[in-house]
């Protein structure tokens, strides 16, 4: 499931004209790793003629989030049916721990950074357990810089173009943070991040030094939630991409393979995160915005 380009570097057409849709998960420059897990650009336009867009159930994810949205903007509602707020050009997000409905536009297209565990911290000094399930306009954090940034996006027309300017953004970023003396602690949390259903929690937290208790201290403070919910959020997601891959293979078998002890505790995930049965989930997902041109989330972002 290691994805990381879907397909070949596409060149942006006017709004007007129909164009092939692009989803392209990439690496960071390798400066910016040890802060920036991925870059992910995902990018769609819908002819005039189609006159209801697609709704994208969103999942959580176990991850903080940068997104610049340069051209039509995006609207996002909590859960299934929540009222429509408009997305601005740029937003952080905090740690989601619940299911949100994505709306995109006719001419879509975002550039999301995705954070390493405890990263967005590490830049910002934000109260991450204060930004759970929140989406806050960038500009309020990083002021007329970001501004700037988002500027310059809306005035590239070809997508691999914004790339540099959104990493030299984060090059700046990470120049004026403040020094962080925890590898074994950073170590730990991406090794959560990839291993959710096969890791005590107790050997983590000797793997960084520390006392069960100040491990998951550490870990709120950082990422927002606790070690365990983290895990849990992370463990569904691999759920969701493993059944998307595989979509014959029934969900005991997607349970099992990705570290649940029985269909019940999978269920159970999916009561919490998204308030739906996994059949039940799985007929909304099956709506979003990838499926019109033939496509489903599957990529594993987190190797």
């Amino acid at each position: 499931m290691r994805i990381f380009c879907l397909f070949p570097v596409l060149t942006f057409r006017p709004a007007s004209a129909m164009m092939t849709p692009v989803f392209d998960y990439r690496l960071p420059s390798p400066g910016l790793r040890d802060y920036v897990r991925q870059l992910q650009i995902v990018g769609c336009h819908f002819p005039a003629e189609m006159t209801q867009l697609p709704v994208k159930a969103y999942w959580p994810r176990a991850e903080n989030c940068l997104s610049f949205f340069p051209r039509d903007p995006e609207q996002v509602a909590q859960g299934l049916s929540g009222p429509l707020q408009t997305s601005p050009a740029c937003r952080l997000a905090g740690q989601p721990t619940l299911l949100t409905s994505r709306h995109v536009g006719r001419d879509f297209l975002v550039l999301q950074v995705v954070f390493q565990p405890g990263a967005l911290h590490r830049l910002t000094g934000l109260p991450l357990a204060e930004l759970n399930d929140t989406l806050l306009d960038a500009e309020t954090v990083f002021a007329g810089e970001i501004r700037q940034v988002s500027e310059q996006l809306r005035n590239t027309r070809h997508y691999p173009d914004m790339i540099p300017v959104v990493e030299t953004f984060l090059a700046r970023l990470i120049g004026r943070a403040r020094p962080d003396y925890r590898p074994a602690f950073h170590k730990a949390t991406e090794y959560l991040l990839c291993h959710p259903g096969q890791t005590s929690l107790d050997w983590l937290a000797g793997q960084a030094c520390l006392s069960g208790r100040q491990f998951h201290r550490q870990f709120v403070e950082r990422q927002g939630i606790s070690p365990k919910l983290f895990a849990r959020i992370a463990r569904f997601g691999q759920a969701m991409r493993l059944k998307n891959t595989q979509p014959l293979t029934d969900w005991l078998s997607v349970a099992l393979a990705v570290g649940y002890h029985d269909y019940q505790h999978l269920a159970r995930d999916f009561r919490q995160f998204t308030g739906l049965s996994p059949n039940a989930f799985l007929l909304h997902e099956g709506q979003a915005p990838e499926r019109v041109f033939g496509q489903a989330e599957t990529s594993d972002s987190y190797h």
